[in-house]
């Protein structure tokens, strides 16, 4: 017997597709679905999802640890730097390139997720859950995000993945939410992720508010690590975002505009 059924939104084209395909009843029902917000996303996403809440007849709801960009920048004016982002470094002795760790990811989308999960099963904080306890957690992964499948870390959650199961790639979501006369969601990361491609960071320069942010925290961040001479950068070529070549046709890098459409999160 499952205890809970779930749906982890992204709010992106995969995760919306199942939405969608939960409420007309070709994938079966779930309790709810839960977004996990960074509260850094563009505008078009939260305007997406103000959309899905009001089409779907089964719950969603909104978690969040904080606001990733405030917190970043909170993070480095404060005694310890800490970047949580994975942002590009080049060494200025050496000349060398890096990339951070990502755990943005855990901090801000998985473990809120997580922690909603336990409320919804009736856990406070610290409290053991029950043995036999299940929970099915649905993914909006297509099979041609395959390699993001993984086993859930806590034992009473199973990973779920109907679009795989119904052999559904990207423009399958894309075809099927046409058919269905759905409007086509934004991609779903924050405005400032490093991942972004050429293409995304042209789409995000066309909101002057979000493009301007996104100026600020990549001066803010220029050094944000502990090594004095590793210089840190939002966009891959390692050059203040507002003087990088966003050109789509140049792009050398992209690790999730053409398959993922909810960032590389989740």
């Amino acid at each position: 017997m499952v205890d809970l059924r779930i749906l982890s939104l992204g709010a992106g084209v995969q995760s919306t597709t199942l939405a969608l395909m939960i409420e007309l009843g070709e994938i079966p029902m779930v309790d709810c679905g839960i977004f996990a917000d960074t509260q850094s996303e563009p505008k078009l996403v939260y305007e997406h999802l103000d959309w899905l809440e009001k089409t779907v007849s089964f719950p969603i709801y909104r978690v969040t640890k904080g606001n990733l960009g405030k917190d970043i920048i909170d993070g480095i004016n404060g005694k310890y730097k800490y970047l949580s982002i994975p942002v590009y470094t080049v060494n200025a002795q050496t000349g060398k390139k890096g990339l951070l760790r990502r755990q943005c990811t855990n901090d801000y989308k998985i473990q809120p997720i997580i922690k909603k999960i336990r409320e919804l099963l009736g856990y406070s904080k610290g409290q053991r859950v029950k043995k036999g306890t299940q929970v099915e957690m649905l993914m909006g992964i297509s099979t041609d995000e395959i390699v993001r499948m993984r086993r859930n870390k806590m034992p009473y959650i199973k990973n779920i993945y109907p679009l795989v199961d119904i052999g559904f790639r990207r423009h399958n979501c894309l075809q099927w939410m046409e058919d269905h006369s759905y409007p086509k969601p934004s991609r779903s990361a924050c405005t400032f992720c490093p991942f972004h491609s050429n293409e995304e960071w042209k789409d995000i320069k066309k909101n002057k508010e979000e493009w301007g942010g996104v100026i600020a925290l990549d001066k803010v961040i220029r050094h944000g690590t502990k090594k004095k001479d590793d210089a840190v950068y939002l966009h891959k070529s390692c050059v203040p975002i507002e003087e990088a070549d966003i050109d789509p046709n140049k792009d050398q890098q992209d690790l999730f505009n053409d398959i993922c459409d909810e960032g590389m999160c989740g």
